[in-house]
């Protein structure tokens, strides 16, 4: 637990695989033993690693795609036995460990029951969404039901990416792919998937129809702390009145550190979000934990800002 030399820690973009929904994903999602070893633990391996790295508490969260690409009728009672064997981590580890749900997003109604379900039965800090449901990106009207649910409960949703889709994946990327694989995938796929879902989110109205939805994207938000104000002011020409984009993401989205450890990088979001609006993330064990919390230790940022980062502003979104 934390010394009393250092801020307290919470890391809250960290992934585990749960046996029967890894099932699901086929053989090839995690080729390297040591990774797939880590993703299976939620014990002393991943705890022993915690320690060593500083870190007092992981909100664990469960790896891409997740629940996602299923069907309803699969998803709905994979979903619930899969938060059912976090909580029992949750509950074997609470000083160290809390949990985001999965969510069966293929039956919006069943996912917002899950959700409401886990936080008030289970005890989680909210959810995790990886990328579109079967290829319907998350803003479409038929999930609103779970942002319903999600303002109710007053928890936010994280968006997490996953593989583009087959069409974008053809145009954009297949020229490259033998050589660059990574290409698809956390070097530039993730980010604009991500960095699409989240414009769509905004400009789809959801936060005017629940002004108290919270989100979450990671990686130092997806790239759009940095091109806020340009998206801003392009929506805005030949525009009745100015884009509310900026302010609307400013609002309603918190972003996280996770797999992002550029201290340029950072500054641009703390000057455009502020600093009450970033929250510490490794991205646990797809990026070891020592490199994130060895740089937050040398940022050039003040002790209360550092401490907000590392565990003050999740505990006050998380209620922790």
């Amino acid at each position: 637990m934390a010394a009393k030399n250092r801020p307290f820690v919470i890391a809250l973009e960290e992934h585990y695989w749960d046996a029967d929904v890894a099932k699901t994903f086929g053989s090839g999602e995690a080729r390297d033993p040591a990774l797939r070893q880590r993703l299976d633990d939620l014990g002393a391996l991943r705890i022993g690693e915690m320690d060593e790295a500083g870190i007092d508490v992981q909100v664990i969260s469960h790896g891409a795609p997740s629940t996602q690409r299923l069907d309803a009728a699969t998803a709905v009672p994979l979903a619930k036995r899969a938060n059912d064997r976090l909580h029992e981590a949750v509950r074997a580890h609470p000083e160290r460990f809390a949990g985001f749900a999965a969510l069966p997003t293929a039956d919006p109604k069943a996912a917002a029951d899950e959700l409401e379900r886990a936080v008030a039965k289970l005890g989680f800090k909210g959810a995790m969404v990886h990328g579109p449901t079967n290829g319907v990106f998350f803003d479409d009207k038929r999930f609103w039901p779970i942002f319903e649910r999600a303002q109710a409960l007053d928890v936010p949703l994280y968006i997490h990416p996953s593989s583009p889709v087959q069409a974008v994946t053809d145009a954009y990327y297949k020229d490259y792919l033998k050589d660059f694989p990574q290409l698809l995938t956390a070097a530039w796929g993730y980010t604009v998937e991500t960095a699409t879902h989240g414009i769509r989110m905004i400009l789809s109205g959801a936060f005017d129809r629940y002004p108290g939805l919270k989100m979450i994207l990671g990686h130092l938000g997806e790239s759009l702390p940095f091109s806020a104000w340009r998206i801003n002011m392009a929506l805005s020409r030949g525009a009745d009145k100015p884009s509310a984009f900026r302010d609307t993401f400013c609002e309603h989205f918190w972003i996280t550190t996770s797999g992002n450890f550029s201290t340029p990088a950072l500054m641009c979001c703390i000057m455009e979000m502020g600093v009450d609006r970033i929250l510490f993330s490794v991205d646990y064990p797809f990026v070891p934990n020592p490199p994130g919390t060895k740089w937050m230790a040398d940022l050039p940022l003040s002790l209360e800002d550092r401490t907000k980062i590392l565990s003050g502003n999740t505990k006050r979104l998380l209620r922790m």
